[in-house]
């Protein structure tokens, strides 16, 4: 199990916190997350008088990731995880707690003190039932602290809570329009030691809560901790059993506790499935009944972070989704299905496209983008693929919509072979930083395409004699030794003005004029033999050098703008003869392209310049 990063600004772990507060005889005052207003709030002022108290009284209210800490508390590794044993209200106390939660492929170390929140003496956020047990608020606080405030946490998902508590891949099911396999899915998921939930949707805040003539909870997180399959009147029944993480209220309808359908199994079914009359909270359902009454299943399947990646395969943490509108220039990704399902001739995958920080981002005005992905069957032996592959081959899965949410899942069953995989913004020229991980059945290799940087740039002609110069390196000539001067050679300053004065005669670039900063790019790349000048000679080699990439400016211009853009630039600089990898185009972009990740004339020559300089050395 990889160990956790320690996220405290000054580099120190819990136990080096903890053991110098018990050396100094203090209780732990954490600087990163004061007891101050901001770590409650980001878009408003403190709107009462908020106390911070160390744990004395503690009252019962709930909460979106109570749900999630319920469902915790059923897998007992899990737990042990997020909250190491090695801390406790007795001895070694100092105030000081720590958890751990997972973050795009790394578990971070996250360190409290324990002052909580409370107006008159209750806690304001979230509660245990027990009056001694604080370890739900302190967590909570934890997660706060890692979203940058209690605010953060609003408008939360226990499917998303799931996942950061034990590096899972989320998937959510609609029951009413579920796939036929529903229950072998769920059954699968469960027998690996996954996490499952269920809730009853509700269609107006006065309906959280309301309890239905079936003993059910409308707008209630509950748990899902089995499935099973029994022989009743000679057909094969499946039950699912739920969990109501807060007790006491349950199903009345067939086969819950004490009905008559129990009467009807035999004894080993009934010991089997652990069927007791009890007001535990805890109780089975027809699973017929249970997709007509329950409308969302969230499941979190989890595999061991040690264990050989034969089923999680996490791809990557890359950066930067770069528009719908020019699709083909998103990052685009390679799996390989080999092994079908034990029982199928189809692999099946679920695959998870994640938002990253963007609740911690809320402050800044950043919310969630839009996103989703499409599959397609991989071309041979392409590096990455153009517009044209796209224009003329339809998807083999997507995503079912666009939506806003942290992250993107869905489950396909594909035949073996080798599929592209590309996610996207919807909104075009928006960027995020996301993740993407791979969930199979069975073993599945993936790899980033486009990830080669390479140049197969041609050599340049030798210059041509005096002699034999044409008319327009005549003219040229004239004009470089106006300029030059007794020294036949030009400056960095004189460059300037040559090249300007030139190319601003051609109508059909639209510049206003070149910096001086290309311009030493320029004497950079040409002046082989290190004066720092250019002499006429070096200047007809870069001209004729010149002249292809306003061509190929011109060409790849499709829009006349006179500006180039992000895939405009991919492909005229494919022409040019240089590749480049995701990464690198994209910062290319965000260097040289204005508010709208458009580049003009003057910093595409910039940006060829310096990569003939970098592929030269």
């Amino acid at each position: 199990m990889p160990a956790a990063l320690d996220t405290q600004s000054d580099g120190k772990s819990f136990e080096q916190l903890r053991r110098e507060c018990l050396q100094k005889g203090v209780l732990f005052e954490d600087p990163d997350f004061p007891a101050t207003g901001p770590s409650l709030f980001y878009s408003q002022s403190v709107p009462v008088n908020i106390e911070w108290k160390r744990p004395k009284v503690c009252r019962h209210r709930d909460c979106w990731l109570l749900a999630a800490i319920a469902s915790l508390t059923l897998k007992s590794d899990a737990m042990a995880r997020v909250i190491p044993a090695d801390q406790d209200f007795d001895s070694r106390y100092a105030g000081i707690f720590h958890f751990q939660f997972w973050q795009h492929n790394r578990w971070l170390d996250v360190v409290v003190d324990d002052r909580l929140p409370s107006v008159r003496n209750k806690l304001i956020y979230l509660h245990s039932a027990s009056l001694n047990e604080f370890w739900s608020a302190l967590l909570e606080k934890a997660y706060a602290k890692l979203n940058g405030s209690y605010e953060a946490l609003k408008g939360g998902s226990t499917l998303e809570a799931m996942e950061d508590f034990t590096g899972g891949v989320g998937e959510m099911y609609e029951t009413k329009n579920s796939p036929s396999n529903l229950f072998t899915i769920m059954k699968k998921a469960l027998d690996r030691g996954s996490m499952m939930g269920c809730s009853i949707d509700i269609t107006s805040s006065a309906e959280s809560e309301a309890k239905t003539t079936t003993g059910l909870v409308k707008g209630h997180a509950y748990s899902i901790t089995g499935l099973e399959e029994v022989s009743f009147r000679g057909q094969t029944v499946q039950l699912v059993r739920i969990r109501n993480p807060w007790g006491q209220v349950e199903w009345n309808g067939p086969w819950s506790d004490g009905s008559r359908e129990w009467d009807y199994i035999g004894k080993a079914d009934k010991d089997r499935l652990q069927q007791i009359s009890s007001d535990d909270g805890e109780f089975w359902m027809e699973f017929g009944d249970f997709k007509k009454n329950y409308d969302k299943v969230e499941l979190c399947n989890m595999t061991p972070d040690d264990m050989a990646s034969d089923r999680k395969n996490f791809i990557g943490d890359y950066t930067h989704l770069i528009c719908f509108h020019t699709f083909w220039t998103n990052p685009q990704f390679k799996l390989n299905l080999k092994e079908t399902d034990d029982d199928d001739h189809q692999c099946s995958v679920v695959i998870a496209l994640m938002q990253k920080n963007r609740r911690k981002l809320r402050k800044e005005g950043l919310d969630l983008e839009t996103i989703g992905f499409a599959v397609y069957q991989a071309p041979e032996g392409e590096d990455h693929v153009g517009k044209d592959f796209f224009r003329y081959n339809p998807s083999k899965a997507r995503s079912k919509t666009y939506i806003n949410m942290r992250e993107v899942s869905e489950r396909f069953r594909l035949a073996p072979g080798n599929y592209l995989l590309v996610p996207t913004t919807f909104q075009p020229h928006t960027e995020a930083d996301f993740v993407i991980r791979v969930f199979s059945e069975k073993k599945a290799g993936t790899l980033e395409m486009g990830s080669n940087i390479d140049a197969d740039l041609p050599i340049p002609p030798m210059p041509s004699a005096p002699e034999e110069e044409t008319n327009e390196e005549k003219g040229l000539r004239r004009l470089f030794e106006q300029l030059a001067g007794d020294d036949q050679a030009i400056s960095v300053w004189e460059l300037q003005q040559m090249l300007n004065g030139v190319l601003s005669r051609r109508k059909e670039i639209k510049f206003d004029g070149l910096s001086l900063s290309t311009c030493h790019s320029i004497i950079n790349l040409m002046d082989v033999d290190n004066t720092g000048m250019l002499e006429f000679q070096e200047f007809k080699v870069f001209w004729e050098k010149m002249k292809k990439w306003i061509m190929l400016f011109l060409s790849f211009d499709t829009d006349r703008q006179g500006r180039m853009s992000s895939y405009e630039l991919r492909s005229a600089l494919s022409a040019a003869g240089m590749r480049l990898n995701n990464q690198l185009l994209q910062l290319i972009c965000l260097r040289f392209g204005d508010a709208n990740h458009e580049i003009d004339f003057d910093d595409y020559l910039t940006c060829i310049v310096r990569l003939e300089n970098m592929f030269s050395t």
